[in-house]
């Protein structure tokens, strides 16, 4: 499957997934809503095939916050890049897609921890790095720690 089917397809199943150019992935905007859905497909249907996921991280745009995750088919040798985004900085939440790749299990806990965006379904939520008391997510653009002070 070439690039453009591959798009189709992505559209076919997502038809409110917004295509985003990039030179080097195949990216889509895809509501948090249907996100879970469209990952099982994703791995699960023979022509797709999306067998590993090998990068996902969050990212604070300052307007929202997002998920990106980086997922190829090894079997068919193609690769896709997803964002899901929340504008609730303060409740901000996506549902697990560990349950499809085990790898995200570490991964969402890691954003968990340093960004606050929550994991629904995750089976051990909790912080990665930082110790359960601390206050805040040092990723983001508006963490201030006034004991750490850090300037650039």
């Amino acid at each position: 499957m070439d690039n453009t089917a591959l798009q189709e397809r992505i559209l076919s199943l997502v038809p409110d997934a917004e295509f985003q150019e990039n030179k080097q992935f195949l990216t889509f905007i895809i509501p948090p809503a249907k996100m879970h859905d469209l990952a099982f497909k994703l791995k699960n249907e023979p022509d797709l095939s999306f067998d590993f996921l090998f990068c996902l991280t969050g990212v604070d745009m300052v307007q929202f916050l997002e998920v990106v995750y980086h997922i190829e088919s090894t079997e068919h040798k193609h690769q896709l890049e997803l964002k899901v985004r929340t504008h609730d900085r303060e409740n901000g939440a996506v549902d697990t897609v560990c349950d499809i790749w085990r790898t995200a299990e570490f991964h969402e806990r890691e954003i968990y921890d340093l960004l606050g965006i929550r994991f629904n379904n995750h089976p051990d939520l909790r912080r990665l790095f930082l110790e359960e008391n601390w206050i805040g997510h040092p990723l983001r653009k508006d963490y201030v720690d006034e004991v750490n002070i850090v300037e650039f």
